[in-house]
């Protein structure tokens, strides 16, 4: 198994790594000494070699039911939680005929016109 230096686990290495190569483009001094010209590799031997300092930051924990509420409630002026996706009257009553699932009204029996000649070309 390769080692990593003082890094915990492959990926990590690879990210401090590129960050390091990144600051050495743009201009960032070399911490040590190599043969080596390329700003990768010198970032390699630089995160292997522990002169790279970095922190690891713990994500914030969010509560689930937290997220929930922001995501499918909204809150009104009075501070309670409505649903976002009903439709309410100003009186508060749910809004009569607005449903999605119902079919548009019209007659789809008609014939349509043929979109590309509009008429038959048969006929001259």
């Amino acid at each position: 198994m390769q080692t990593y230096g003082k890094i915990d686990s492959k990926f990590r290495f690879v990210i401090l790594a590129s960050k390091r190569a990144k600051q050495l483009l743009h201009g960032s001094k070399v911490k040590i000494r190599t043969k080596s010209r390329n700003p990768i590799r010198i970032a390699q031997i630089e995160v292997k070699s522990g002169v790279v300092d970095y922190e690891i930051i713990q994500a914030l924990r969010v509560d689930a039911a937290e997220v929930e509420e922001q995501v499918l409630g909204v809150v009104d002026a009075g501070g309670e939680i409505e649903d976002a996706g009903a439709e309410t009257a100003p009186d508060g009553e749910p809004v009569e005929g607005d449903d999605v699932d119902e079919s548009p009204e019209g007659d789809y029996d008609e014939e349509l016109p043929d979109p590309v000649g509009g008429e038959d070309k048969d006929d001259e």
